[in-house]
C-alpha cells in the first residue's frame, strides 16, 4: 500500500466508523452466534497470494460483525494463531484446531510470554514435588526451584525469574554463542547433586546479541527427561521461520511446552502483537484460573471456547488479531516470505562490504536481519566510532558485548530499507572510521 492508498482508505476507515456509531441502534445488543461460529466461516490457512483490500472490508461485516467484540474477539484470535502456526510448520500438538490441547495467544510482548510460562511452570512443578512428596510446603519447594537461561539471553528472562520469585541460572554457551545440551546437562547433575529441582529452561533462538541459535533438538529431549519445562524465546528470529529455507532453525520445537516469537518486530504486523503457543492448554489455565460469579458464562473452556483471560497476566484485552488478519491477507504468505528474503538478502550485502575491508572483522555468523562487525583493534576504538557515529545521528547502531570485545551491531528493521541504504551506511561507518584512524596515528 503506497502513501495515496493510505490517504484513501484512511479516509474511508473514519467513514466506516462514524457509519457504524451511527447506525449502532439497528445492531442486536448480543451476539446470535453459536460458539465456534467464526472457523467455519474463513479459510483454514493464510492466502499465498494477496486477497483485496476491498474483499478483506466485506469480511469484517460478514464475520465480524455478528460475533461482536466477543466471541468474535477471542475466536479470530484462535483461528489466527492456527494460521501462523502452520505458516511456521509448528507440531500440531501446538494448533487449537477443534480438539487440540494446545492452542495459540497473542500477549504483549516477549517479556510477557516468559512470564507466563515460567509461572505455568512454577505452578506445574509445585504439584509435580508434592504429588510425589506430600509432607513438603510450597515454600520449601519454592526456596528449590532453579530455572536456567543462557547467559546470552534477553534481560527480560532473568527478570522473569525474578518477578516469579525463582532462582536462575545462566548456562555458559559455546564459541558461536549458542547453549548446547551437555553445558545444561552439566549444571543439571551439579544442582540435582546439591538437593536443588530444576524446573524451567528457556531456550532462545536468535540471541540479542548475536541472533545466535541455541541446540533445541539436544536440549529438548534433556528437559523432557528432567521434567522441566522448555520455553522456547524466538522473538526477532521467528519471523524468518515461514520460509523453508530457515525452517530447520526450530527443528526441536516438538519438545518445547511453550514457543513464542513477536510478529511485531519482523513481521510487518503494528505493535504489540507477541504470539505464544502451548502445547497443553491445562498447564497455562491451572495456573491462573480464577472463577468468580461475575465473569461465569455458559460456555466454559470446551475445545470450542477458549478463555484467554486464564491464558494472561492482565483480565482484559484488545482485538489484536484484526491486525494479523489484515496483514497476513493483504501480503498473502509469499509477500511475507519475500520482505524476509529481501532484508536477509541486505544483511547479507552488507556483510560483504564489511568482509571486503581490511581494517573490518565479522564478529559472529550472519543468519538473519543482523550483522555483528567492529574495527580491528582495541574496544576503546570501536567505542570512539560508535560514538561518532551517533553523534553524526545519519544511521543509528546499538553495540553488544561478544567474548569481552566491544562489537557494533547493524540490524535491518524497516520495511523500506533498500540497498542504497545499506550502501550509505556503509559509505558513512568507513568515512567515520578513515577519519578516526587519522586522528589516532597522529
Amino acid at each position: 500500500m503506497d502513501a495515496a492508498e493510505f490517504r484513501r482508505r484512511g479516509k474511508e476507515m473514519v467513514d466506516h466508523v462514524a457509519d457504524y456509531l451511527e447506525k449502532i441502534e439497528e445492531r442486536p445488543v448480543y451476539p446470535d452466534v453459536e460458539p465456534g461460529y467464526l472457523r467455519s466461516l474463513i479459510p483454514t490457512e493464510a492466502p499465498v497470494e494477496p486477497d483485496s483490500y476491498e474483499d478483506i472490508m466485506k469480511d469484517v461485516e460478514r464475520v465480524i460483525m455478528p460475533g461482536a467484540a466477543s466471541p468474535a474477539c477471542t475466536e479470530l484470535e484462535t483461528v489466527m494463531l492456527d494460521w501462523l502456526g502452520k505458516m511456521l510448520q509448528l507440531p500440531e500438538c501446538f494448533l487449537a484446531g477443534t480438539h487440540g490441547h494446545g492452542g495459540g495467544v497473542i500477549q504483549g510482548t516477549a517479556s510477557e510470554a516468559t512470564l507466563v510460562s515460567l509461572l505455568a511452570a512454577r505452578c506445574k512443578a509445585i504439584r509435580r514435588v508434592q504429588s510425589l512428596d506430600p509432607k513438603k510446603s510450597e515454600a520449601e519447594i519454592l526456596s528449590k526451584l532453579v530455572a536456567y537461561t543462557s547467559e546470552q539471553a534477553h534481560s527480560s528472562v532473568e527478570r522473569a525469574a525474578l518477578i516469579g520469585a525463582v532462582m536462575m541460572k545462566k548456562v555458559p554457551t559455546d564459541n558461536l554463542y549458542a547453549v548446547r545440551g551437555e553445558m545444561l546437562k552439566k549444571i543439571l547433575e551439579e544442582d540435582k547433586a546439591a538437593g536443588l529441582i530444576p524446573f524451567y529452561f528457556c531456550a532462545t533462538l536468535g540471541t540479542t546479541p548475536s541472533c545466535a541459535f541455541d541446540h533445541i533438538a539436544d536440549l529438548g529431549p534433556l528437559c523432557n527427561q528432567e521434567n522441566m519445562w522448555m520455553h522456547i524465546d524466538a522473538a526477532y528470529a521467528g519471523s524468518g521461520f515461514i520460509c523453508p529455507e530457515f525452517r530447520p532453525l526450530l527443528n526441536g520445537v516438538e519438545y518445547a511446552d511453550s514457543f513464542n516469537f513477536n510478529p511485531h518486530k519482523w513481521m510487518l504486523i503494528n505493535f504489540d502483537c507477541s504470539a505464544m503457543w502451548v502445547k497443553k492448554r491445562t498447564d497455562i489455565i491451572g495456573a491462573f484460573k480464577m472463577e468468580p460469579l461475575y465473569l461465569k458464562h455458559e460456555n466454559q473452556e470446551s475445545g470450542l471456547v477458549t478463555d484467554y483471560r486464564h491464558w494472561q497476566i492482565p483480565l482484559g484485552r484488545r482485538f489484536r488479531s484484526l491486525k494479523m488478519w489484515f496483514v497476513f491477507r493483504m501480503y498473502g504468505l509469499q509477500g511475507l516470505q519475500a520482505h524476509i528474503r529481501k532484508q536477509v538478502g541486505l544483511a547479507k550485502e552488507f556483510e560483504s562490504l564489511v568482509r571486503a575491508d581490511k581494517r573490518f572483522e565479522i564478529c559472529a555468523p550472519v543468519v538473519m536481519g543482523l550483522v555483528c562487525f567492529r574495527l580491528k583493534g582495541t574496544n576503546e576504538l570501536n567505542q570512539s566510532l560508535l560514538k561518532k557515529i551517533t553523534k553524526s545521528r545519519e544511521i543509528h547502531l546499538v553495540p553488544c558485548q561478544l567474548s569481552g570485545s566491544f562489537v557494533l551491531r547493524l540490524a535491518i528493521c524497516s520495511r523500506s530499507t533498500e540497498s542504497r541504504h545499506i550502501q550509505q551506511a556503509w559509505q558513512h561507518i568507513t568515512q567515520l572510521a578513515f577519519e578516526l584512524l587519522q586522528e589516532h596515528h597522529h
